[in-house]
């Protein structure tokens, strides 16, 4: 024990003075070597400065519902995704998804090649390095477990089973540990606190018939989420456990790449809260029904801002039928298109009608975590926007609603934040 302590010493000496000697002179002036850093801004993103805004009703609110009372609160500084996910985009995630499969069966075969084994622990990483030869794929019994078997195969097409796209992946439950770890004295295992997320991440390409009875809807749900046309329109069927998975993935991809770089890593990608939400749609104005500022939906010529359901039985007076490109409609002073209308979006809040009431005014949130026993109720979660098939009230800025976390429909997609490091992107320093 004396011998780990003196090696202790010499390597920290040898650290301190390694990092600058005795330039201090016996100042505090903290650790040498650090560099300046900035937060790079996300691809296809756009900065929502910090500031303040009075949350709710702009107008007079549902007689007696109470769900959307005004408040002021402050909201940190975050990226948001310029317009929602789009199909193609989480292809990206799918492809990934199944590319680590693949890996994984064929490292059990190969792990010399496709895994990374430490052999203390045993444990492995993939090698998404290695090539996937055809030496590897062809007659690979493993593999064909992935795909339909012949008796759901339709006219004879090798398709991928998408019902065995499983994407798994720990999280943290930071909540529950700022609680209880301190409550128990710091001596809790942190294992306690870490969570085994595992779940099936492919859309559902059907909800465009479920949600209509009779309605003929075969034609778009056959094509919409695969089909080249439709790559820049937003993913639905996409259910909020499935958002966040795709949040996580995004976060990994990008900070395995910083890592790769040797550079600092960024916050994690996530679904928005629903005021980190109401605060972007307005776009920087306070008290503004709508996201381009103005209290009508239509502009001085009579065209529609935004893709509602303008009239009974008139989907297409606005432009579009069902779900339509993103950005096709004007940004608002932020830069982000369709925060009202075309699909609403999943936050990351959990719905309560008073939730207006309740929560700080410091960066306003209300989270729970359900778990699959709790009842319907607890969970709700807060959606935003409204959509192609919503009237005009949903798309205001400060309309609230929900749906349950694990149910999906051909409405509802989503789009990412990320929280800033730092006061401002404007400083200098």
């Amino acid at each position: 024990m004396k011998n780990f302590k003196w090696f202790f010493y010499v390597l920290l000496g040898t650290a301190l003075f390694s990092c600058g000697g005795t330039t201090d002179r016996g100042e505090l002036v903290g650790v040498p070597g650090r560099r300046m850093w900035f937060h790079p801004q996300p691809f296809g993103t756009i900065y929502v400065p910090t500031g303040s805004m009075h949350i709710g009703e702009t107008e007079q609110d549902v007689p007696m519902a109470m769900i959307g009372p005004n408040k002021q609160i402050s909201v940190p500084a975050f990226f948001m995704d310029e317009t929602e996910i789009t199909n193609n985009e989480y292809r990206q995630f799918v492809a990934a998804v199944l590319d680590s499969m693949v890996r994984e069966i064929l490292g059990e075969q190969n792990p010399d090649i496709f895994w990374f084994t430490d052999e203390e622990s045993g444990e492995h990483s993939l090698n998404y390095d290695a090539k996937i030869k055809e030496e590897f794929t062809k007659d690979n019994d493993q593999l064909k477990e992935l795909y339909y078997n012949q008796a759901e195969t339709y006219y004879r097409q090798k398709q991928i089973d998408v019902r065995k796209l499983i994407y798994k992946y720990e999280d943290i439950d930071l909540k529950s540990a700022s609680k209880l770890h301190r409550q128990n004295g710091y001596k809790e295992n942190r294992e306690k606190y870490k969570r085994i997320r595992q779940l099936h991440i492919y859309p559902d390409t059907l909800v465009f018939m479920r949600d209509y009875t009779y309605s003929f809807n075969e034609p778009i749900a056959t094509v919409y989420f695969w089909h080249p046309k439709y790559d820049d329109y937003p993913v639905v069927g996409v259910n909020w456990h499935q958002a966040k998975a795709f949040c996580h993935w995004r976060t990994a991809l990008l900070n395995s790449f910083y890592a790769d770089m040797d550079e600092y890593t960024v916050t994690s990608f996530r679904l928005p809260t629903e005021y980190e939400w109401e605060y972007a749609a307005r776009g920087g104005r306070d008290l503004n029904k709508y996201p381009w500022g103005g209290p009508y939906i239509k502009n001085a010529k009579g065209c529609s801002l935004a893709n509602y359901k303008p009239m009974r039985g008139d989907f297409a007076q606005d432009g579009g039928l069902y779900p339509v490109r993103v950005g096709s409609y004007f940004p608002n002073d932020f830069g982000l298109y369709d925060m009202a209308g075309n699909v609403a979006e999943w936050t990351i809040s959990a719905y309560e009608t008073s939730a207006n009431l309740f929560t700080s005014d410091l960066s306003s949130d209300y989270q729970y975590d359900a778990k699959d026993e709790d009842p319907e109720t607890l969970k709700r979660k807060t959606i935003r926007g409204g959509s192609w098939k919503d009237i005009g009230y949903f798309i205001q800025n400060a309309a609230r609603t929900y749906e349950y976390q694990d149910s999906s429909n051909s409405y509802t997609g989503f789009r990412c934040v990320m929280s800033y490091i730092g006061r401002s992107a404007r400083d200098s320093k």
